[in-house]
């Protein structure tokens, strides 16, 4: 008989009682723990659980009995609602918490028997106030030993959780979890058993989830391959589905044998396929589980049989009937009362969008786009529905355009905003997150559980930073917090810009070969250098800090910090330094072949980071758990180089910011210095010849500031090259468009390099508050608007933490979309207005980034307007469809990007207006190329 899921944490106790102290282990008391006889299993794995973390704090290991009448003293009670232990206990019920989901009471009782003084009623929030993380045993977070525990116990009644079904999906676990517990932690089973999925159930519960949807792929056995693996889901209460392409909890991959069974075709085989669910719900029928309906291929790809949509409809309708015939069959319930989902994903949305009628009372489950951007929520219709829905996220994926299985590095600002926009959707009966092999996801997985468990603090955009330091405070300590929280929000920021795992410009299915990445090394300060400072600076840190940790927690520290972060350093090292070997040589620098080994090394290191992983961090407890090779793809393969620097006469040579010859010998120009941006430019310097030679450096005048005026190159590695930087002294410069020169020279050869630096008094900026161009182009990042106008239906907000530059900019509006052909509606919409002067007249393009999100529901599109200077508002539309090429792109660099070509600008004063069409568009930047900007990648900073 299916026993519906009501309680999973048993932390109860209904009596009226004042906040209080009690001593659990102190020379006066020793806690015991007292369970009910007639409980559940739950309640004595929990009960031998939480004397076990006493224990790990204390060292003292307190007792569990079944018999009220013989505890003494301090005692902690484990009951659930309605158990004859709690009746027993002195003090009114709490009638709030009968017939509630998953709700529990905290209660401290003075003397409620003869004999026991004190009883404190509660599981696991009792573990997290001695101080045990839910990640104890998966991150090796060890708990400070403390010689006595008394903990302050408020009177608390917990709401119910947010979400409904809260769990997560073990999915390509073949370079991780499954070698791990196959060669390691349960060489019984040579795969992921009972053994596993008791620790993996075991942090479900820390993290308070209820759901797992099993590991599923080839290399490891079905989860019902192993009775143990039900058994042991039973014993710790929880829920079993099975993923978007496991209908009935039938693990396709694993248990449909096409040789024994014939295709998995429900036209031409229906009884074999009829037959095959059959066995399953039989075996499930006492179980707590959640079942996927409906059917699609056996390798997560499209049903077979049908044609196309208008084919599918009918045949899955018919799949529907039998599928919750069997249910009603085996479990004697109607169907509406069993649990049951559809997950809408890839070609199913399409099926589901031509018409195809879903029973009311199952719950409809959104998908994201496997890259973080949810592909679709409720209509107001779909709210309704008495099944509800919920959203099936990814914090790791296998597929095109590039699988992300190594490092966990889904930026928290971005789960905040989809989950939190699907809560407000009305998406809250369950939520599953991709885990991946868990490690080493484990952040994101706790960020996921926390928001479904309790949304109400991340409704602020501006939480997701906070609750990182918290969490890092609760693992850490509070003060160091702030720097390990910072230095991980900087490791999320820049794998927002472009993941570890996407830095090859490398794609999948089908394969190709990397490349040169997209970051300019010539312009803009040297985007890839700044990027390579930018996690030279986070790995030290990491470093430093982790020397820092107490040695009970450097395991910890390692696992949850300094390899994700050293990592994704690393591996950025090793495209951007192979980037400057083969540009490098092509100007004849002698430092391309340092660049070389530069990479080279990186990717060295990343082998030996992982070894010590795998072999000798906590005592090689996580032998096989890390690859830094998942399908063994291009850009995880060791660096090659097919360039030498090319040959010329010269001995050295001199290249300014921006300069794209490889001429070096005659003068060049810098890009054009101005007082309001006050830029600074780079020359490299450089041998193309191993000699040894001193380099005398001189400006023309005083104003133009050089940061050496000697500087002495030699034919060893880096110091063969020197990056000088060019600034203005604008106190001194002349008020004016003023030229100058910095000289370069040696004994024999001279290098002039001109400088022009407008300083001109223009009346008009002396109160300006916008942005302001150089020469060549203008940057504006979205929440330094100049103005907003919001209506009283739709309006733009700023979300915090989220986007190249910390902030962006979105829409929100519960009405229609504005009709695109009213001008006079579209301008009287919610706007969004950004203030700009161009020092100079040209024909200028406008590049709009905004985050590659998808139509809040069937009833939007994606749409913005923009007016430059009050012109004809100009559509736009991001939505994608499919797996497009464009829709690869966004995915990888997380933009969708418009264009506004050729738009001639005078000298002076702009505006651009951006008007609100459908909600969920997120503006991110604005780039104005004034005609001389050159190629680039990611943000460019406002400051120029």
């Amino acid at each position: 008989m299916y026993k519906p899921f009501l309680i999973l944490l048993f932390f109860f106790s209904y009596c009226r009682i004042n906040a209080a102290p009690i001593e659990l282990v102190t020379p006066h008391h020793k806690v015991t723990i007292v369970i009910d006889k007639a409980g559940s299993r739950l309640d004595s794995i929990c009960a031998q659980l939480l004397a076990e973390d006493i224990q790990r704090v204390t060292g003292y290991l307190p007792a569990v009995i079944y018999d009220l009448n013989l505890a003494k003293g301090n005692v902690i009670i484990i009951g659930t609602a309605g158990s004859e232990i709690l009746s027993r206990i002195k003090g009114p019920s709490d009638r709030s918490l009968k017939g509630t989901w998953e709700r529990y009471a905290l209660r401290i009782l003075n003397n409620p028997t003869k004999t026991i003084q004190k009883a404190l009623v509660g599981v696991f929030s009792i573990s997290e106030k001695i101080g045990i993380s839910p990640w104890y045993w998966w991150a090796d977070v060890h708990p400070a030993v403390k010689k006595q525990l008394i903990i302050d116990v408020k009177y608390h009644t917990s709401p119910s959780p947010s979400v409904k079904y809260r769990g997560i999906f073990i999915n390509d676990e073949d370079w991780g979890l499954q070698p791990w517990a196959a060669k390691t932690f349960e060489r019984e089973t040579g795969d992921i058993g009972p053994k596993t999925y008791a620790k993996v159930f075991e942090l479900l519960l820390r993290l308070k989830a209820n759901l797992i949807w099993p590991a599923m792929h080839p290399s490891t056995k079905p989860f019902y391959s192993y009775p143990g693996n039900k058994k042991m889901a039973a014993d710790y209460d929880i829920v079993v589905g099975s993923s978007h392409a496991e209908p009935m909890l039938r693990n396709n991959v694993g248990e449909w044998d096409e040789k024994k069974m014939g295709h998995f075709n429900y036209v031409t085989n229906r009884q074999g396929v009829y037959n095959y669910w059959e066995s399953r719900v039989k075996e499930s029928s006492a179980n707590n589980v959640i079942y996927t309906i409906g059917m699609r291929g056996v390798h997560d790809s499209g049903m077979e049989g049908v044609k196309d949509s208008k084919d599918a409809i009918p045949l899955l309708q018919n799949i529907f009937n039998d599928q919750r015939g069997l249910m009603q069959k085996y479990i004697q319930k109607d169907a509406a009362e069993i649990p049951q989902v559809f997950t809408i994903y890839k070609e199913v949305l399409d099926i589901y969008e031509a018409g195809l009628p879903v029973p009311d009372d199952v719950t409809l489950v959104w998908p994201d786009d496997n890259y973080g951007y949810i592909q679709r929520l409720n209509s107001k219709a779909e709210k309704e529905r008495h099944g509800g829905s919920g959203v099936y996220y990814h914090a790791s994926y296998w597929g095109r355009p590039h699988d992300y299985l190594w490092l966990s590095t889904t930026h928290p600002a971005l789960i905040r905003e989809e989950m939190t926009k699907a809560y407000q959707a009305e998406a809250r009966n369950l939520w599953v997150v991709n885990a991946g092999d868990i490690k080493p996801g484990e952040y994101n997985l706790q960020l996921f559980t926390d928001m479904a468990y309790d949304i109400t603090p991340f409704l602020k955009s501006e939480y997701s930073a906070t609750h990182l330091q918290n969490w890092v405070a609760g693992i850490f300590g509070a003060g160091k917090a702030p720097a390990i929280s910072g230095l991980l929000w900087k490791y999320y920021q820049l794998a927002f810009e472009r993941k570890p795992e996407f830095m090859g410009w490398s794609q999948t299915e089908p394969t190709t070969q990397t490349k040169l990445t997209a970051y300019n090394h010539f312009y803009y300060g040297d985007q890839a250098q700044q990027r390579v400072d930018a996690y030279n600076d986070i790995e030290t840190r990491a470093k430093t800090i982790g020397k820092t940790v107490h040695s009970y927690r450097r395991d910890a520290y390692y696992q949850l910090v300094q390899y994700p972060v050293t990592g994704a350093s690393l591996m950025n090292k090793k495209f951007l330094y192979h980037d400057k070997a083969g540009l490098y040589a092509a100007q004849s620098r002698l430092s391309a072949r340092s660049y070389q080994k530069l990479s080279e090394d990186a990717y060295k290191e990343i082998v030996k980071e992982t070894d010590y992983y795998n072999n000798a961090l906590a005592a090689g407890k996580w032998k096989y758990m890390m690859s830094f090779h998942p399908r063994d793809l291009p850009v995880y393969q060791r660096p090659k180089f097919d360039s030498i620097p090319s040959k010329t006469q010269a001995q050295w040579l001199v290249l300014p910011e921006g300069y794209k010859s490889n001429d070096g010998r005659r003068s060049f120009t810098l890009p054009k210095f101005d007082a309001w941006n006050r830029q600074r430019y780079f020359l490299d310097v450089y041998l193309s010849k191993a000699i040894t030679t001193t380099l005398n450096i001189s400006a023309s005048d005083d104003w133009i500031k050089v940061s050496a005026d000697q500087i002495t190159l030699t034919g060893e590695g880096l110091k063969s090259q020197h990056r000088l930087w060019i600034e203005i002294d604008w106190t001194k410069a002349p008020r004016k468009v003023a030229g100058g020169q910095v000289i370069i020279k040696d004994a024999s050869t001279q290098v002039a390099i001109t400088v022009s630096a407008n300083n001109s008094p223009i009346p008009l900026l002396h109160n300006f508050k916008g942005a302001i161009s150089s020469d060549s182009y203008l940057t504006i990042n979205a929440a330094g608007y100049s103005a907003v106008s919001n209506t009283a239906s739709a309006e733009w907000k700023v979300i915090s933490q989220l986007g190249s530059s910390g902030k962006s900019m979105e829409t929100f509006t519960d009405s229609p979309a504005i009709n695109i052909n009213d001008t006079l509606a579209l301008r009287s919409s919610a706007a969004l207005t950004y203030d700009f002067y161009t020092l100079k007249e040209a024909d200028a393009n406008f590049r709009i980034y905004t985050l590659p999100t998808h139509p809040l529901n069937k009833e939007y599109e994606m749409r913005y307007a923009v007016s430059i200077d009050n012109s004809p508002p100009q559509l736009f539309d991001i939505k994608t469809f499919g797996r497009s090429e464009e829709w690869k792109q966004n995915v990888l660099s997380n933009s969708a990007v418009r264009s506004i070509s050729n738009k001639h600008l005078t000298a002076g004063k702009h505006r651009i207006t951006f008007y609100l069409i459908d909600p969920g568009v997120i503006l991110d930047r604005i780039f104005i190329d004034l005609g001389n900007a050159q190629d680039y990648y990611g943000g460019v900073s406002e400051h120029l």
